[in-house]
């Protein structure tokens, strides 16, 4: 009777393990669309402002017309990205596109004073720092979840249960390296 009451105790615990650790892995993989999905609203918020900040740029500077189409194109490809490479690749062409126009913007004294920029630059920025904590928290779930997988004895039962390891979402080698600057 006791050793019954003992091995039933047992199947008990190994089965309340099992759920444990698979609801633990449910709730971290959701964790992770979340981050996804709150980097996809920052540069969903991104990709809004451009439209406005070219208008305001081609304002005073209407001849500048291949700046205004490297951004127009690039706005473009970050909103059909679908995967976490293609965000992050088209995000990178936003990110030089925009430096492009901001380049064109200093060339013109009345167009920087202007409030209508600054506050369209003010946003933009803030749209920026929102996006780099999006992907820290993206990064931070993407570590926790692939650690788990790969861990005993979480391993074994990740990789009968279809749970597969996410990619982080990365800088580009361009963008790690240092700034060099120039004083003429």
């Amino acid at each position: 009777m006791n050793v019954t009451l003992i091995l039933i105790a047992v199947v008990v615990l190994i089965v309340l393990y099992f759920v444990a650790t698979y609801n633990g892995f449910v709730v971290m993989r959701q964790r992770i669309m979340e981050a996804s999905s709150g980097i996809d609203v920052q540069l969903k918020r991104r990709t809004d402002l451009i439209p406005n900040l070219v208008e305001t740029v081609k304002g005073y500077a209407k001849h500048e017309k291949s700046v205004f189409e490297n951004v127009t194109k690039a706005r473009s490809a970050l909103m059909s990205a679908k995967s976490l490479t293609e965000k992050a690749e088209a995000n990178n062409q936003v990110t030089a596109a925009l430096k492009s126009l901001f380049a064109v913007a200093e060339a013109y004294p009345d167009l920087k004073a202007s409030t209508n920029f600054q506050e369209l630059q003010q946003q933009l920025q803030d749209t920026e720092d929102k996006v780099a904590y999006s992907r820290q928290f993206y990064n931070s779930n993407v570590l926790d979840y692939n650690a788990k997988i790969q861990m005993f004895p979480g391993n074994l039962m990740a990789g009968s249960m279809g749970f597969k390891a996410y990619d982080f979402f990365q800088a580009k080698d361009e963008e790690k390296e240092p700034i060099k600057v120039k004083f003429d």
